[in-house]
């Protein structure tokens, strides 16, 4: 059971010892909670999370009920990322906020309100429209193609309050974990690669990963869908990625790798050779 624990620790770097409690016991180990957290410690594979700076509790904004069921309230928000050569990407994630299943986890070089609306309706052709959408007041989402596809299609546009992330709660925590669990974790060779890597995310996030707000459910199994049905942007080959995969790179570690597909990982760093 040890090596068990350790393959997966090695492999879901951020999972604490819950996460793994519930992975084993789906694969029909007959553990129980303690003697995980007793195996974790033992291993040095306990987790160091990040003291908060300030012991308040976050008021949240007055008048808004919790969502009560799935398509009543979703929340998106832009999260900001380069590729390996410096190239800026945007990434527009969005997320069920009574089922936290992930919507969308949509890449590109740049965004405008026009794309929202492309992104939007690719999703709601899979899952329907939502009652209301919670964002913030950034320029694509207070721009006049959002606000006319909101009107046509009945779904309110709930603004946060400016300065107030605690008022869009629920995507900044997804957001965290997007940028922990993926965006800090990979390189990204191309936009094609990006997009690969974060659909990928999408759906372990979706599919596999025990969520606590869910009683450690995973938000298909609470949906009853089965694992990765209709993604909203389509996983491209590895291998699509040309302009990386003529090039010879150096790991950090000094050992010489032609790349030809595999998945960078850990955020190495690399050192272009002629």
């Amino acid at each position: 059971m040890k090596n068990r624990i350790r393959e997966i620790a090695e492999t879901r770097v951020r999972y604490g010892y819950r996460r793994v409690h519930v992975l084993l016991r789906r694969e029909g180990w007959p553990v129980n909670a303690k003697r995980v957290y007793r195996l974790y410690r033992e291993m040095g594979l306990q987790l160091r999370n990040k003291s908060p700076k300030r012991k308040v509790k976050a008021k949240l904004r007055e008048g808004r009920s919790a969502p009560a069921h799935s398509n009543d309230v979703w929340a998106m928000d832009f999260v900001h990322d380069q590729l390996y050569d410096g190239r800026k990407i945007r990434i527009l994630t969005v997320i069920d906020a009574f089922t936290r299943y992930v919507q969308a986890v949509d890449v590109r070089e740049r965004y405008t309100g026009a794309d929202v609306v492309a992104t939007l309706e690719e999703v709601c052709k899979v899952s329907g429209y939502p009652k209301s959408i919670r964002v913030d007041q950034g320029p694509e989402f207070i721009s006049k193609d959002l606000d006319m596809w909101a009107y046509a299609r009945g779904v309110e546009l709930d603004f946060s309050r400016p300065g107030k992330p605690t008022d869009n709660a629920f995507i900044e925590s997804l957001n965290g974990k997007f940028r922990t669990e993926c965006l800090n974790a990979h390189w990204f060779l191309s936009l094609a690669d990006a997009r690969r890597k974060c659909e990928l995310w999408r759906r372990d996030y979706n599919d596999v990963r025990p969520n606590s707000a869910l009683g450690y459910q995973t938000p298909s199994a609470l949906l009853g869908r089965s694992p990765a049905t209709s993604p909203p942007c389509a996983i491209e080959p590895e291998n699509s990625t040309s302009e990386w995969s003529k090039n010879r790179v150096k790991f950090s570690s000094s050992h010489w790798q032609h790349h030809n597909g595999p998945v960078l990982g850990g955020r190495d760093r690399v050192t272009w050779v002629s």
